[in-house]
């Protein structure tokens, strides 16, 4: 399917195709981990799309063999790059998507780990390929779950799988998240393309009217009141950034980019 290119910032490549704008993350060396300018780009291309005449649907996916690896994390000085100012920017970004009038669908064509599976999951639909997987992974590296995860994954699989996923980062394979209720649809490798392709079609030739408000009424029946999202996300914006000063996220990075199990002392 073609289409046409848009100005993109470094990576990020946005392209509009029959009145979808397509966002995809393309650093595929880095399996899309997102870096600050992404985020950013991400959050304002999500805004813009509410506005824009020529696009009824927003569709995010990955460069490569992932969707996104989450958060870079990668050289020596991580952790004095990962700060308050990291989480504003995945929170803003996370708001932008469901805030969004216009679907918003989620194609992940590989693993989705950290704020990436956090981007994934705030979407309205969700299709996986049957190769990708779903990674809380904040716990390997000292931090919590952010990006509104620990309101998105609670209220889609409850409290039990999602403490699962949280507490011991054990990957979801994408028929896993299936099963669970997690995303919405799941395609073997040689259906996703089409299936993805069939679905954006059919959500950018909907209703405009009728999409918003369902959205709308779906997200204030599951993701407000005390345990929604807007809560969820100033708690761990909160709890984050007291981690962050923590000996052991520190440790954490720093066995990331070692490629070592961390030695984690409660400091």
């Amino acid at each position: 399917m073609t289409g046409v290119e848009e100005p993109s910032p470094p990576g990020l490549l946005l392209q509009v195709r029959d009145d979808a704008l397509w966002l995809t993350m393309d650093r595929p060396e880095t399996f899309n981990a997102m870096t600050g300018e992404m985020t950013l780009a991400l959050t304002d291309a999500v805004r813009t799309a509410a506005s824009r005449d020529d696009v009824r649907l927003v569709v995010l996916t990955g460069a490569g063999d992932a969707f996104s690896a989450g958060a870079d994390i990668s050289g020596e000085d991580a952790i004095e790059r990962f700060d308050v100012r990291a989480m504003d920017a995945a929170n803003a970004l996370i708001r932008a998507v469901v805030d969004c009038p216009k679907p918003v669908l989620a194609a992940v064509n590989g693993m989705a780990a950290g704020v990436g599976c956090s981007l994934a999951l705030a979407s309205d639909i969700i299709v996986a390929r049957d190769s990708a997987s779903f990674l809380l992974a904040f716990a390997r590296i000292g931090f919590m779950p952010d990006g509104g995860t620990s309101a998105t994954v609670a209220a889609a699989i409850g409290r039990p799988r999602a403490m699962r996923m949280a507490l011991l980062a054990e990957p979801l394979s994408a028929t896993e998240a299936y099963d669970a209720g997690l995303i919405t649809h799941l395609a073997s490798t040689e259906e996703y393309d089409a299936l993805v392709s069939t679905l954006a079609r059919r959500l950018s030739s909907g209703a405009p009217l009728s999409q918003t408000a369902t959205k709308r009424a779906i997200n204030a029946a599951t993701l407000t009141g005390d345990w929604g999202l807007e809560p969820a996300l100033e708690r761990e914006r909160t709890g984050q950034t007291v981690l962050m000063r923590t000996a052991d996220a520190a440790e954490g990075m720093r066995a990331f980019s070692e490629r070592r199990k961390p030695a984690f002392r409660g400091e």
